[in-house]
């Protein structure tokens, strides 16, 4: 879902149950022409249940909280609507944990004390199928996703039931080779423009492609989308040295 493409601002549901921190969000993305605040919840529990009937684009999510942490609430709403986003908030800056939210769904974390405009960013990269982490980041926990996968079958096509979880059974919609090339890359960490001068495109088309693999994959954005093949097989553990 890209933002630029839309014809009504992107819904947001905030997480979070600290008053003054919804309330600053709110207020935030209010000045945001493209983002819509269309909910609110004070506790994981309320998270969930607002998921299910607002059916939000995006949830900010606070990692503490009442009744439900914030990874539990993040593992039942992909569960339950895997295209909606998840944006992990949070004071800690922690690769340990941050590899616990992506496993979990997470699109990626941002700090809640970083500038307004980083955050807004990193709303709208998620909205857009980005990651809003940095490629050295997303790269590291790429691999370290690729060493907790189980290994494909010896053919390479994974058997119905393989994989974590239980989405992981087989796959919506079958990818082309182009797709898959694509999606190859994307588990590398590559960007948009570095898939588009490795397989000469333009970086437009890139993104195209890019967009189509996050759909028939079922998930929100490519981070998820690296998990999902990892799970299936269908992506080639990253090199250490790559």
């Amino acid at each position: 879902m890209e933002p630029g493409m839309r014809t009504t601002p992107a819904r947001i549901l905030i997480a979070d149950d600290h008053e003054l921190v919804r309330d600053g969000f709110r207020r935030m993305l209010g000045y945001e022409e493209d983002l819509e605040v269309v909910g609110e919840a004070r506790d994981g529990g309320e998270a969930v249940d607002l998921c299910r009937r607002l059916n939000p684009d995006l949830v900010l999510m606070d990692v503490r909280m009442p009744k439900m942490d914030g990874l539990e609430v993040t593992r039942t709403i992909k569960a339950e609507q895997p295209s909606v986003g998840v944006l992990v908030v949070t004071t800690y800056d922690n690769p340990d944990y941050l590899l616990e939210a992506i496993k979990a769904g997470a699109a990626g974390y941002v700090l809640k004390d970083a500038p307004n405009r980083q955050l807004t960013n990193a709303i709208r990269r998620a909205l857009g199928g980005e990651s809003p982490l940095n490629q050295e980041l997303a790269s590291q926990l790429i691999r370290r996703l690729a060493g907790e996968a189980p290994r494909p079958a010896q053919d390479g096509a994974p058997s119905a039931g393989e994989g974590r979880g239980a989405g992981a059974a087989s796959l919506p919609k079958e990818l082309t080779l182009r797709e898959l090339e694509v999606l190859k890359l994307v588990a590398l960490g590559k960007t948009n423009q570095e898939i588009a001068e490795d397989l000469f495109i333009s970086k437009a088309t890139a993104k195209v492609h890019v967009r189509r693999v996050i759909a028939k994959l079922g998930v929100s954005d490519r981070i998820q989308a690296v998990v999902r093949a990892l799970e299936l097989g269908l992506a080639p553990p990253p090199n250490s040295e790559q």
